[in-house]
């Protein structure tokens, strides 16, 4: 398979973003970029920078600065819940479509592109459909049948509203499941193997040709070892790169980015690496999910200045360290922080044992973080001639 072939970006288009995107300084208004939104930063680089968006906390009257920051702040967005399975069919032939479409109709009017989240995972699936299986009311056939249905019907439904999908989501195991060798694990894999994967990207394409098709997943920033059996980096390289070799139209792979300061962790170097060998596939690239959560100590709970700020630092360092990675290769398309305040963040339901939080570039006030004003200085500081505008990817067919 040769590598992708790509659009260039014109110089006429270059100057056009840069014009639109230039406020014009005068002696008593000088240009001052550090007052422009995320989203208007990264048209500088034609580069999308989203959020994940609460459906609850869009449609709280009483909290009107999340509407606000979500339709100023980024300039795409992905449904946190609305488009899983269980949300959009939790009772067999009957699609509830209110929030996903609410999202979209909220993308549309703040001109904002939408990733879809997701078409195919092992979790979040409606009852009928696990239970089904289990006791063998739903057989193998039946169930590939309906998971062809499924992504028929969601991707028809927004056929032409949707920019990346996320068509297969972490379809690979960690080192540290059972057994500790790299495989495809959960339900899609025990009841049809892993081809589902390569059927999803083919039902996927045939009912939308326009969008870009990803292969998400964590734990994939930068590679290990470089042997399959314990880099997942490598393993999903290896998956993507035999994708390509069957014809599969696959267009990116999505990073999902989910940081914690306990950890090592990676350097923009080992990142951008990373970025650049799928770019040698002919792959797009994304960060789809970034947050960087800490450990909850007790001092940090009670407020102690020695604690919080190491870790505030440290999570402004991880958010930056994708982000200037992202820029410096141009296959990279979005960066998207999963949720931009720590009101609405998933993490402290999650981790809870240890207690972790403070995932996100906003606190629960709304008050900018330290995370945030680092991706604002990245977007503010790069440019040519490492940092060039992004290419434009063909989607597959």
């Amino acid at each position: 398979m040769k590598p992708r072939q790509w659009l260039t970006v014109g110089v006429v288009a270059v100057a056009t973003v840069a014009a639109l995107n230039t406020v014009p300084a005068t002696a008593s208004r000088p240009y001052d970029p550090t007052t422009q939104s995320l989203a208007t930063l990264g048209q500088r680089h034609g580069l999308h920078i989203g959020t994940a968006v609460n459906a609850t906390a869009l449609n709280d009257a009483t909290d009107p600065q999340y509407r606000r920051l979500a339709s100023t702040e980024f300039s795409s967005v992905t449904a946190e819940n609305a488009m899983k399975w269980e949300s959009l069919e939790p009772t067999r032939g009957t699609y509830n479509w209110a929030e996903a479409d609410q999202l979209v109709e909220f993308a549309k009017r703040n001109r904002q592109s939408v990733r879809g989240h997701v078409l195919v995972w092992h979790n979040q699936l409606p009852t009928w459909l696990t239970s089904g299986v289990a006791d063998g009311s739903i057989s193998k056939q039946e169930l590939r049948e309906l998971l062809r249905k499924h992504i028929t019907t969601v991707v028809n439904r927004y056929k032409g509203k949707i920019w990346q999908w996320d068509v297969v989501n972490e379809a690979v195991s960690d080192p540290w499941d059972t057994p500790s060798t790299l495989h495809y694990k959960g339900f899609w894999a025990q009841n049809l193997g892993p081809g589902y994967i390569a059927d999803a990207f083919r039902w996927a394409r045939a009912a939308d040709p326009k969008a870009l098709l990803f292969y998400n997943d964590y734990n994939i920033e930068a590679f290990g070892s470089g042997n399959p059996a314990d880099d997942k980096t490598q393993f999903v390289y290896d998956m993507a790169r035999d994708l390509l070799r069957q014809g599969v139209p696959i267009d990116g792979v999505g990073s999902q980015g989910h940081l914690g300061t306990q950890y090592g962790n990676f350097d923009t170097l080992q990142v951008t690496a990373a970025l650049k060998r799928f770019a040698a596939l002919g792959l797009a690239t994304a960060f789809t999910e970034v947050d960087v959560r800490s450990q909850l100590t007790e001092a940090v709970q009670a407020g102690a200045a020695n604690e919080i700020n190491p870790r505030l630092q440290a999570s402004a360092a991880n958010f930056s360290v994708l982000m200037k990675a992202c820029l410096a290769v141009r296959s990279c398309l979005s960066y998207t922080v999963w949720g931009f305040t720590d009101r609405y963040s998933w993490v402290p339901d999650w981790f809870n044992d240890p207690p972790e939080g403070l995932a996100t570039i906003y606190d629960e006030n709304y008050q900018p973080k330290r995370a945030y004003q680092e991706l604002k200085s990245d977007l503010i500081v790069a440019g040519p001639p490492y940092v060039l505008p992004r290419s434009t990817p063909r989607p597959r067919r």
